[in-house]
């Protein structure tokens, strides 16, 4: 998720403005909102919490690896040499009307987010042993397509996901379509391969409906990774389950 950033390419800068977009509009007048926010698999960013921040009461961030996690504290606690999002967080707030209040809007999300915990998506307690009460919303994007090696445990792992919502919770996810793995440096790393249908199938298999679900043809640069479109899908677990 890293090389998403407004100093980026233009395929990346796309893909972003393309999440910021479809998150500004769930968020801002889709009705998604409450008292509690999971993101799981934040990643070393915070830009996908940006119009969240606004609705939601409590934000919890969550990730695989100590080292995203380090660097979304060092964001929150304006530590130097903490990444600076602010070109990102005055395009939110730009869609959102007003430019010039990015900086209220940063101090929001830095009030916002209470905590920061250890996530893995493959497990049936994804939050491991935390205590979270059942969240109004479960965010993820662009992390399951690295954390799950088939398609069965990317179906499981949505399933994961949504045993953290309450009844009629939303699940709000973007994925990478027709990934084939990343590059970072010298180092390749797995990516899952993913279509459209393959994610809409996966949340309503875990019983939820599937209230929009957004293909977009950007890609991501071919030096980076290899990849064939976005998907940007939200997602309402049954109010009876």
């Amino acid at each position: 998720r890293s090389p998403a950033r407004m100093e980026g390419t233009v395929a990346e800068n796309e893909i972003l403005k393309f999440n910021l977009k479809n998150l500004f509009q769930t968020f801002s007048s889709g009705g998604v909102g409450g008292d509690i926010l999971i993101d799981i698999g934040t990643g070393p960013t915070i830009y996908q919490l940006l119009s969240a921040c606004e609705v939601f009461r409590e934000i919890i961030v969550s990730d695989y690896t100590d080292q995203n996690l380090r660097e979304v504290e060092k964001w929150l606690k304006e530590e130097p040499g903490a990444y600076d999002w602010s070109p990102a967080v005055q395009y939110v707030c730009e869609l959102e009307g007003d430019r010039s209040r990015w900086q209220e809007k940063e101090a929001r999300l830095r009030r916002t987010v209470t905590r920061l915990l250890k996530c893995d998506a493959t497990e049936p307690h994804p939050l491991g042993p935390a205590q979270v009460l059942p969240a109004d919303c479960v965010l993820t994007l662009l992390a399951l397509e690295c954390a799950c090696h088939d398609v069965d445990t990317y179906r499981a792992a949505i399933r994961n996901l949504v045993s953290l919502l309450k009844p009629g919770g939303y699940l709000v996810t973007a994925v990478t379509l027709g990934f084939q793995g990343y590059i970072v440096g010298n180092k390749n790393f797995f990516g899952l391969h993913l279509e459209k249908e393959t994610v809409e199938k996966a949340l309503q298999d875990a019983g939820c409906q599937v209230l929009r679900c957004q293909h977009s043809p950007i890609s991501y640069t071919e030096t980076f990774c290899i990849s064939k479109g976005m998907c940007f899908a939200v997602a309402r677990k049954s109010p009876s389950a």
